[in-house]
Parts: structure tokens; sequence; C-alpha cells
């Protein structure tokens, strides 16, 4: 049975609309591709109108109906998760693969891993389809000319996976990760532990902060990070900003100038065509509803208890402007999710990504490892550890090439697990 398809239609979601831990939950659905309806309330006593038989004594909102008619109160996505029957436990004490990330590369990788017959399984620490899990659509993608969300792209990606027989572990984080004999052991917080004799690592990335005052008072209460699939519908009739010149910011425009009065970009650079691809580029000009702010930045956010109002600042003429607004979905660039390699011989650069193939070779990566072995393309500093897609030094950020080196990586994996063992 299919667990995604088994909620479909039957999921309610009861919250005030600026609570930070509703756009959690419903970020969360939107991208595991579960159908819900949302029903804002204003507080717990809206919702006991609406249900007066039942004891909400010491619960707190949000609300999720699941399914079954059970009510579950201020759940956290773990929560959900394990009440939908989508956390398991680890089928096998170890594994030909573990990979870490299901985004474009890992889930590409599982496919092609498990598919020639490797023990796979995959890891994600949150929902599949990782950032461009968040797209609204993708039409750049081969064999999609009428493009493809991101969110749907990734499910069907995880029924391929599922169908080869993947071993997929959703909404898990770990507390350890060791190289022990050359296999990686990986300790869970729920107390689960996975061995692999080898390794992908396809964490990717989250996107950068704003980095000015009040940011955190304001997250998920009108400022957000991501393409906001899941708000689109919520801004009807608003004015709402895009921060961030990438495809992922002009997809989000283009999404949310169907349903808001007026979106407006802002960059902070001079021009849009540096970082827009050129059909992204050419709608946002025919569009009379999206306006580009060039060479200006958010430097202040103010309201009560949500976002009300933003401060824009031109770097060049210095002249600031405020705007009232309840919606800022921030895309600017990524950190790369490599903490987890601090404490291991993976060799990173500068910003955190992991360094792979050649490029260990180059200073200032050259004196950081033993360099006693020749490491394949997609190989990081340790044997048999590999990266993938974004969260790689040096790699292309677009959906089709994270997919092509997840299944690149793999193909070198076969190479390594014969001579090995």
């Amino acid at each position: 049975m299919d667990i995604h398809k088994t909620a479909l239609n039957k999921i309610k979601v009861y919250g005030n609309p600026d609570s930070p831990d509703a756009y959690v939950i419903r970020d969360f659905l939107k991208r595991s591709v579960v159908t819900f309806e949302w029903i804002p309330i204003a507080d717990l006593r809206s919702f006991h109108t609406i249900y007066p038989d039942l004891d909400i004594s010491g619960k707190r909102l949000p609300a999720v109906e699941l399914p079954c008619g059970t009510f579950i109160f201020n759940p956290t996505t773990e929560e959900i998760a394990f009440n939908l029957g989508w956390i398991t436990k680890p089928k096998h004490k170890e594994y030909d693969i573990s990979i870490f990330g299901g985004g474009p590369s890992g889930l590409s990788a599982a496919v092609y891993a498990a598919s020639e017959g490797l023990s796979t399984v995959l890891v994600e620490r949150d929902a599949i389809g990782g950032q461009a899990g968040t797209s609204s659509l993708i039409e750049n993608y081969l064999g999609f000319p009428g493009g493809i969300s991101g969110s749907e792209l990734a499910e069907r990606a995880r029924q391929q996976a599922v169908k080869f027989g993947v071993d997929i572990l959703l909404v898990r984080k770990s507390v350890k990760a060791q190289f022990i004999d050359d296999k990686l052991h990986v300790d869970f917080t729920d107390g689960n532990k996975i061995i692999a004799r080898s390794n992908i690592s396809a964490t990717g990335v989250e996107y950068s902060r704003l980095e000015i005052p009040d940011e955190d008072r304001f997250l998920n209460t009108g400022l957000y990070y991501g393409a906001g699939a899941s708000e689109a519908i919520l801004c009807a009739d608003q004015h709402v900003f895009v921060v961030g010149g990438g495809n992922s910011a002009g997809q989000a425009a283009l999404n949310f100038c169907k349903y808001a009065k007026k979106v407006t970009m802002i960059i902070r650079a001079d021009d849009l065509a540096s970082s827009l691809s050129f059909y992204l580029l050419d709608r946002i000009k025919k569009k009379k509803k999206i306006e580009v702010l060039f060479n200006s930045r958010i430097t202040g956010l103010s309201g009560a208890t949500s976002l009300e109002e933003i401060i824009v600042t031109n770097t060049l003429t210095r002249k600031v402007i405020k705007y009232p607004t309840k919606f800022v979905f921030v895309c600017i660039g990524g950190r790369p999710n490599t903490s987890w390699a601090k404490d291991t011989a993976i060799v990173r650069d500068e910003a955190g990504y992991l360094v792979t193939g050649g490029d260990l070779y180059k200073p200032p990566f050259d004196d950081k490892w033993n360099k006693d072995f020749t490491p394949a393309f997609l190989e990081t500093s340790v044997p048999g550890c590999f990266a993938a897609g974004d969260v790689r030094h040096n790699s292309v950020k677009r959906v089709a090439s994270a997919v092509g080196e997840g299944a690149m990586a793999v193909t070198f994996i076969h190479k390594y697990l014969h001579d090995k063992y």
C-alpha cells in the first residue's frame, strides 16, 4: 500500500494563519505530495465550536486530523510522519550503499543502485525532494515539456525507488557518523543504527539567511525561506516579495503572480540575465504584475505578531523605501548541509562544500588529506564515500546535473565495491 496515496483528501490542518508551526506543517505536507485541507482558525475556542465534544484541555494549536479521524495537537513533522506510517526501522544491519539526502541526486542514486542489485538505504531528515522539491514548476528538465512541480517529480522518483526495493528512512536525524574499518556507521536520534560499505552524500544546501535584525522573530510568520509553494494560494490579493535572482526565485515569482495582486523581486545585482534562465527572464519581463528592484536588499522588518512591513535599501543610491507586506520569500544561494562531516577525514572547502575527484589535488585542498588512493570523479578524500548534487564543490546547480551525478556516483561505487569486496 502506498502510504502517500492513502492520505489523499483526508488530512485536515487547523491553525492560526500567522502561526509558524502551522506553516511548517503545511510546507511539509505540500512537499510530501499529501493533499490536505487548511482550515484557518483564530484559537482553541474557535476550534472547540467546530468539535464541541472533543477534549482540548491542555492542548495547543495547530491541530492535525489524520485520515483515521484521530487528532494530534501541535505536532512535529516527525510525529505526523510517524502517525501516517512513514517512519520505519532499517531492514538490514548492513547495506551496500547508504545515501543521505532525498533530493534529485539522492533519489537518482537510490533508483540506479537498487535497480542494479545493491542493497540500498536512503535517509532524508525532512521531506523527499530537497530544495528542488519546493519549486512550483520545473520546465527545463528533460522529458516534461509542460513542466512538473518539484514535489511531484520527487514523489515519482520516490515511488520508483520503492519499486526497486530501496529502504527509505524519512524524518531522520543522526547524532554521530564515523568511519570504522572502511565502513560508515551512523547512529540516529531514535536509537537506530545503520552500517554501509559505501556512501553517497547528497545532502544539498539550505537557503542563506538575510542576516538582518528580527529575522528569527518573523521566521515563518511572514518571512519564509524557499519558494513557498504551500503558501501561494494564501497570497491572494497580497503584495508578495521574492528575494533572489536565480531560477528558484524566478519560478516563485511567476507562481505567486497567479494569485497575488503584485509580486516584487528584490535582487542585489543590476540585472537578471546573469543569474536567470532565458525562458524565465522572458516571462517575467512580460508579466505586468511583476516588478524587479535592482541593486536592492531588505534591511529591516517590522510588525506586531507577524510581518507587516519591510524596509528596502538601494545599495547604490542609499534610498530607503518602506513597503507594507505580509509575505516575503527568500531564495538566495545556499549553504551546504555538511556539518556532519566536520569530525571525519572528508575534505571541505571554505564554504563547507565537499571536495571530490581531481579538485582534491589542487591547492588549498592538496595538503588536507594523505593521498593514499586515487579518488574517482565524485569521490571524496575518504575511499568509498562519494558526493553528488549541490553539496559538492564546483557542482552545477541544476536538477538535471544533480540527477546525472547521482547516477554516475553509483557507477563508481560498483567499481569500488568490486575491487574491495
